[in-house]
C-alpha cells in the first residue's frame, strides 16, 4: 500500500507510546511505501527543525534514506502538474499532487481540507490517521 503523509502525522510518528506507532511500524517492516516530493520534504525540514531542531530533522531524513535503501519504500516523485484539488488552502495541494502522480492509495491527514480529494476522481483517498492505523490492524 502507498501512501502520502501530512505532516502532522509524520510529527505523530515519533515518540515511545504514540497512537500512531503502527504506522511507524510498517514504514519499519518495509509494509508501507511512502511517496514523497521535493516540496514536501521541505516542509517535513521547515516544521520539524522548527518544532525540534536541526538535529532531529536530520534524523528523520536519515531514517528515509534507510528505508529507501533498506525496502525501497520510499518514493521520490516529482508532479510537473499541479492539480488544484483544494482551494481553501492551496498549500496543502503539495501533498495532493504528489498522491496522484504517485498512484497512491491514500493521503493520511487530519486536515479537513483534504476531504476535496474524495470527490474529485482520483485513486489516493483522504484517509484520518486514526483510520489509517484501524486499516492497518485488519491487514
Amino acid at each position: 500500500m502507498r501512501v502520502c503523509l501530512d505532516t502532522n502525522v509524520l510529527l505523530q510518528l515519533f515518540g515511545s507510546d504514540v497512537p500512531l506507532a503502527p504506522i511507524r511500524a510498517a514504514l519499519l517492516a518495509g509494509r508501507l511505501e511512502l511517496a514523497i516530493s521535493t516540496e514536501i520534504l521541505l516542509e517535513y525540514e521547515e516544521i520539524i527543525t522548527r518544532l525540534s531542531g536541526p538535529a532531529r530533522w536530520q534524523q528523520v531524513m536519515s531514517l528515509l534514506e534507510v528505508l529507501g535503501r533498506l525496502h525501497g519504500t520510499v518514493q521520490r516523485v516529482e508532479p510537473t502538474f499541479r492539480f488544484g484539488v483544494i482551494t481553501v488552502d492551496p498549500d496543502d495541494n503539495k501533498f495532493v499532487d504528489c498522491a496522484i502522480v504517485a498512484q497512491a492509495d491514500f493521503v493520511v491527514t487530519a486536515d479537513r481540507h483534504f476531504s476535496a480529494l474524495a470527490g474529485a476522481g482520483y485513486r489516493p483517498q483522504p484517509i484520518h490517521p486514526n483510520d489509517f492505523v484501524e486499516q492497518l490492524r485488519v491487514q
